[in-house]
């Protein structure tokens, strides 16, 4: 029974460490890529804006996801 105690907190720390950095590289990736166009475009930094907030959620909104599935898990099964 330890056994099985140990891989579901190992299982639960990797699902919450790889979401963490999917997470990070994508805000990453998504802030590097503004600013890019914002350099070349200045007039459609506004709109950017609003859309580069809406994918931040969206990337936040799926490590939250994984964070719910992986407490779900320690808490639950």
């Amino acid at each position: 029974m330890e056994l099985v105690e140990g891989l579901k907190l190992i299982a639960v720390a990797l699902l919450i460490g790889f979401g963490a950095i999917g997470t990070a590289i994508g805000f990453g990736n998504m802030g590097g890529k503004f600013l890019e166009a914002c350099a070349r475009q200045p007039e459609l930094a506004p709109s950017l804006q609003v859309k580069m907030f809406i994918l931040a959620g969206l990337i936040d909104a799926v490590a939250m996801i994984g964070v719910g599935i992986a407490m779900f898990m320690l808490f639950a099964l």
